[in-house]
């Protein structure tokens, strides 16, 4: 009786995950879709306790207690502005878990593991700690501890390559004999080492790629652990999670147009030996006084948010400032490009939390050919995602990637702290043009200045009313 309640509770538990994807992919059942998630995770967790293997509660009361007090401050306190590498952390702990099973079961049950199950730990060691260290490297990049530009050297696909496939040869070897046990830690550093180095020659441009990367990697160790301890629930939860960020990360791709083999082996990122020469081109630049009146004069404002705004935690500003300039009749839009930030939706998640309303922001297929019809566009710490370079610079390491075409607007502003380059690590035309107007400061400072030298302007005429 107690095996069929589990396997009840299992199957309504996978049923949640899949609903809860589901309601993910749109902002209006979202939310649904969390607390859907969060019902199946925890009828998973309480099925999981019921299993007559657990022989005694103490070390998993202690593990819950202690997962608990993790769990509760990097869900309240961390602010929106570091989910990125919260979420890269996660990645690091799940995955973690999973190495640490897989160690244990082969310890546990060494010599009597059969070709399937080995082969399936095998891959859930190899896949859970490269994840782990790859992982913090992705969080130490994006919360700036580790340097965010590709560390390159020569023969380094080869290096790569090479660490990769001695451990999946050592995995090969405990496949035709469990008992070598002593292989299990040399695979074990061989994961930790080559999950570092896959992470190192990745530049930050390509941080939504690696995260939605590396979490399909720990949904797939996740899964091949369900195969190890007959978990029907873990197969079928690490598929999804494998499965979806593997999508995710082609849409990265796609939206790049970049394949997985040059984000993974092409050191997108590197510094441009001219970005250091381009700082000493002249730009034209701007005061908030002045960019409050051009903005006042304005019939149609675009905004692109980018990892800047994010970096300065301007969100809540620049909301005010669309609230503002709506109020003296001013028609204002959010562009959000695909990869802008440092993960999958980072703008979106940013923009949803200062109460922007959803149907403000658009994709850039939808508002790319809106672009020629805008008067102004107040780009916001965005770079990558504007350049113009990629439409027009054949030598260009970012030439075909989709852009958002502000350069076609009537007029551009570019709130940025200064002129250094993008995570691709190439200097942006868009500065340059004539139409370009640079107000330099943080985005949270001089959003503020924009919105108090607005306050102080006469109240417009609005048509129509």
């Amino acid at each position: 009786m107690r095996d069929v309640i589990i396997s009840l509770a299992y199957l309504f538990a996978a049923g949640c995950f899949v609903l809860a994807l589901k309601w993910l992919s749109h902002p209006t059942t979202a939310r649904r879709g969390v607390r859907t998630g969060e019902v199946g995770m925890a009828v998973a967790i309480v099925a999981t306790l019921l299993k007559t293997e657990i022989v005694e509660f103490q070390w998993i009361a202690i593990a819950l207690v202690l997962g608990t007090a993790l769990g509760i401050p990097l869900g309240l306190l961390v602010p929106m502005t570091a989910v990125p590498q919260r979420t890269a952390l996660s990645h690091a702990f799940g995955a973690l878990a999973a190495g640490l099973v897989g160690t244990a079961e082969l310890y546990l049950r060494t010599p009597d593991i059969d070709t399937t199950t080995m082969v399936a730990l095998g891959l859930e060691v190899v896949l859970g700690f490269l994840t782990f260290t790859g992982s913090l490297m992705a969080a130490g990049k994006l919360q700036g501890i580790v340097r965010d530009r590709p560390w390159i050297y020569s023969g380094q696909n080869l290096v790569n390559l090479g660490i990769l496939a001695s451990a999946l040869v050592l995995v090969g070897f405990l496949v035709v004999d469990p008992s070598w046990t002593a292989l299990f830690p040399v695979i074990i550093g061989i994961s930790l080492v080559y999950g570092v180095m896959l992470v190192i020659r990745i530049g930050g441009a390509d941080m939504p790629t690696v995260i939605s990367l590396l979490n399909s990697f720990a949904g797939l160790s996740a899964s091949m652990m369900g195969f190890v301890l007959d978990n029907k629930l873990l197969i079928i939860a690490g598929a999804l999670d494998g499965s979806s960020g593997l999508i995710l990360s082609i849409i990265m791709c796609k939206a790049m147009n970049r394949s997985f083999a040059n984000v993974l082996f092409g050191g997108f990122g590197a510094e441009d030996t001219t970005a250091a020469a381009a700082e000493t081109r002249p730009v034209r630049s701007v005061d908030p006084e002045e960019t409050s009146f051009l903005l006042d004069a304005a019939r149609s404002v675009v905004i692109v948010p980018g990892y800047g705004m994010a970096a300065a935690q301007a969100q809540h500003k620049v909301r005010e400032l669309s609230d503002t300039l709506m109020k003296r009749g001013v028609d204002v839009r959010f562009a959000i490009h695909p990869v802008a930030g440092r993960m999958p939706g980072h703008m979106n998640v940013l923009l949803a939390e200062a109460n922007v309303p959803y149907d403000q922001l658009y994709d850039l297929d939808s508002i790319n050919s809106e672009f020629p019809q805008t008067d102004i566009v107040l780009v916001i710490g965005a770079n990558d995602v504007v350049n113009p370079a990629a439409r027009t610079d054949t030598t260009s390491p970012i030439y075909g990637m989709p852009i958002l075409d502000v350069d076609q607007a009537a007029s551009i502003i570019v709130v940025k702290r200064s002129m250094r380059s993008g995570f691709a690590g190439v200097d942006n035309e868009l500065f340059y043009l004539d139409k370009t107007q640079m107000l330099f400061g943080d985005a949270k400072t001089v959003v503020g200045e924009v919105i108090e030298e607005l306050s102080k302007l006469p109240a417009r005429e609005v048509a129509g009313v």
